[in-house]
C-alpha cells in the first residue's frame, strides 16, 4: 500500500514537472515569436516619415551626405553588399537605375550596412574593388558602427527606401524590393522601384508603396 501511494506520488511530480517544462517551452517560444516579430516591423522608417542625413565613408575616401545632391529631387536608397548573393544578382539592375535617374533626380545612393569582421569581403578595400569591376557610377558608402540602416529599418541586402526631397525634409516613399524577380531581370514583370520614381517625376500617387525585400539578412 504504501509502495503505491510512493508510485502514485512519484507519477504526479513527474505530471507536474512535464507540464512546467510544457509552460515554459510556450512561454520561450511566446518570447522567441514576438522578438522574431520586432526584428521584422522593426522600428525604422514608415511611409511618409522623414528620413535624416548621414555622412558614410565612400569608396573614394570621401564622406557623403544627402545634403551634398543640391540638384536631386529624391534618392534611390539601397542597402546592399559584395557577398549577397541576392545583392550580386542585382547589381547590373542598381547601377542601369542610376543611369536612368540620376540625370533625372533620383540618384542611387547605395550603403553597405554588414558587420565586416563576420564579413570580410564587405570591407572598404573589397567594395573599391567591386566598384571598379563592375564599374559602379553611384556613390558606395560603408555604414561604419552600423548606425544607418537600423534608423531606417532595413533588414535585408539589397533593401530599397527611395526618398522625395522636400522642404519638410526627405520623405519615405517606397520601401521594399528592386522588382518582383531576383533571379532573372529578364523574366521581371513589375520594376517596384522604377514605377515609384516614373510616378514621383510626373507628380502621381505611387500604386505600390511597399514590397517584401528579398536578400539576406544584414550582419550584426
Amino acid at each position: 500500500m504504501n509502495f503505491t501511494k510512493k508510485n502514485h506520488e512519484h507519477l504526479n511530480r513527474r505530471s507536474v514537472v512535464s507540464k512546467t517544462l510544457k509552460l515554459l517551452a510556450v512561454l520561450v517560444l511566446a518570447v522567441t515569436l514576438s522578438a522574431f516579430t520586432i526584428n521584422i516591423d522593426g522600428d525604422g522608417y514608415k511611409i511618409g516619415d522623414i528620413a535624416t542625413d548621414f555622412s558614410l565613408e565612400n569608396i573614394d575616401g570621401s564622406m557623403v551626405s544627402l545634403t551634398d545632391y543640391n540638384d536631386a529631387k529624391g534618392f534611390i536608397v539601397i542597402f546592399t553588399c559584395n557577398t549577397c548573393p541576392y545583392a550580386v544578382a542585382y547589381e547590373d539592375r542598381i547601377e542601369a537605375l542610376n543611369k536612368k535617374y540620376a540625370d533625372a533626380g533620383y540618384p542611387v545612393v547605395a550603403i553597405m550596412p554588414n558587420n565586416t569582421d563576420i564579413k570580410p569581403g564587405d570591407n572598404m578595400e573589397a567594395m573599391k574593388a567591386r566598384a571598379k569591376a563592375k564599374g559602379f557610377t553611384f556613390a558606395y558608402l560603408m555604414d561604419k558602427g552600423q548606425k544607418i540602416y537600423p534608423q531606417y529599418g532595413a533588414t535585408k541586402t539589397p533593401h530599397v527606401y527611395i526618398l522625395e526631397k522636400t522642404k519638410k525634409g526627405n520623405i519615405v516613399k517606397y520601401i521594399g524590393a528592386i522588382d518582383d524577380n531576383y533571379k532573372d531581370a529578364k523574366a521581371v514583370t513589375t520594376k517596384y522601384v522604377e514605377d515609384a520614381v516614373n510616378a514621383l517625376l510626373n507628380k502621381q500617387d505611387i500604386e505600390i508603396k511597399e514590397t517584401r525585400a528579398i536578400g539576406c539578412s544584414i550582419k550584426v
